[in-house]
């Protein structure tokens, strides 16, 4: 079993058991320059906007889906990291924009968090699902189908 996001096509042999929604934020560097400047603007010009993103994952999915909404075709990526705490670090060192999930910024140093800002994208970005996945064929352990009962009314009850 693993905590997880939900990609957009989840495999036939994993079950997902929602807990809950990691809302994604857009952050820049808080130093004025030639990034912070741009993305400020009424009217961003994203094409010629640095963006920073994850090579893969739940999040590159739904960033991918945000730009195909905004219409940005010519994204320029300074780079791809595979780390969102990595990510992070780069966009307060200056090196581009990024969306990122909240709760990574919500947890970043506060040295780091200082150096960024948080911004409202011009159309929202849709949240990812949280939550426990598990092979099919491993719901026949005792443990692990206990544990996956209480899951499943747990999250009755809070419907």
């Amino acid at each position: 079993m693993a905590i997880a996001g939900k990609p957009e096509k989840l495999p036939d042999n994993i079950l997902f058991n929602k807990l809950g929604e990691i809302p994604l934020v857009l952050i820049a560097p808080s130093l004025a320059g030639t990034i912070r400047q741009p993305i400020t603007q009424p009217q961003p010009n994203w094409q010629q906007i640095p963006f920073i993103l994850p090579e893969h994952g739940p999040t590159r999915q739904k960033i991918t889906i945000w730009f195909q909404h905004q219409a940005i075709n010519n994204l320029l990526i300074y780079a791809t990291v595979s780390g969102h705490e990595a990510i992070v670090s780069m966009v307060a060192l200056g090196y581009g924009i990024a969306l990122i999930p909240k709760v990574v910024v919500h947890n970043s140093p506060k040295s780091i968090r200082h150096r960024i800002l948080q911004l409202d994208p011009i159309s929202p970005v849709e949240p990812f699902d949280l939550g426990v996945c598990v092979l099919n064929k491993r719901l026949n352990e005792p443990l692990i189908r206990a544990f996956w009962q209480l899951l499943t009314v747990a999250n009755m009850r809070s419907q």
